[in-house]
């Protein structure tokens, strides 16, 4: 069952209707903070075109706003702090922190905030945002997964999201390269970014 119940009209139709949420998940309706404990917020990229580097950013703050009665209320806001940026390679880290990438001391935070949300059925939903990173601001369509709710052993509620996208990060100003002798080139454009992100209900 998804986060927001859907029923579908009673002539053929691919678009289902949205309704109110069902009593059984009504209590998700509220504000939540996302519990960087408990979450991950990683991205990965092409190098030397034949492998993959993967990262992280270790410290940010997010908040959801989950709408039961009407999805497309529901929002999210997320503040990255660049420094944090970690690919259990110093040097490489160092670099990333450089005017080369991300320019941190200039740019100290990626942010995104959420525009639009559509439940896709079952437990799938697309979230449409603004992505902001290095001064520049370019849409950005998340692709989410309700993974469930519960209490915690200390009584806490907390719901879970998977989520996935894909950047073109010359969009955003992240333009460093080197040529391989073989062809081709060290790192790619295309960077996937991936969300496993507890949130937790403020009370």
């Amino acid at each position: 069952m998804g986060l927001f119940n859907r029923t579908k009209t009673t002539t053929p139709t691919t678009t289902a209707v949205q309704t109110q949420a069902g009593p059984d998940l009504a209590h998700l309706t509220g504000d939540w903070t996302i519990d960087n404990t408990h979450s991950e917020v990683a991205f990965s990229v092409r190098h030397a075109m034949v492998t993959n580097v993967k990262g992280r950013f270790t410290e940010y703050d997010g908040k959801l706003h989950l709408d039961g009665s009407v999805p497309g209320n529901s929002s999210a806001e997320l503040v990255i702090k660049v420094a944090s940026v970690d690919t259990n390679q110093a040097q490489r880290d160092e670099h990333l922190r450089t005017g080369d990438f991300f320019a941190a001391e200039a740019h100290p935070e990626i942010r995104f905030r959420s525009t639009s949300t559509e439940p896709l059925g079952d437990d799938a939903y697309r979230m449409a945002g603004e992505l902001t990173i290095k001064g520049t601001t370019r849409p950005v369509v998340l692709d989410l997964e309700y993974t469930g709710s519960a209490t915690d052993a200390y009584g806490a509620q907390r719901v879970g999201f998977e989520g996935k996208a894909v950047v073109d990060r010359t969009d955003f100003g992240l333009t460093y390269n080197a040529a391989l002798e073989t062809g081709g080139v060290l790192i790619g454009e295309k960077v996937k970014l991936s969300f496993d992100i507890s949130a937790v209900k403020a009370v």
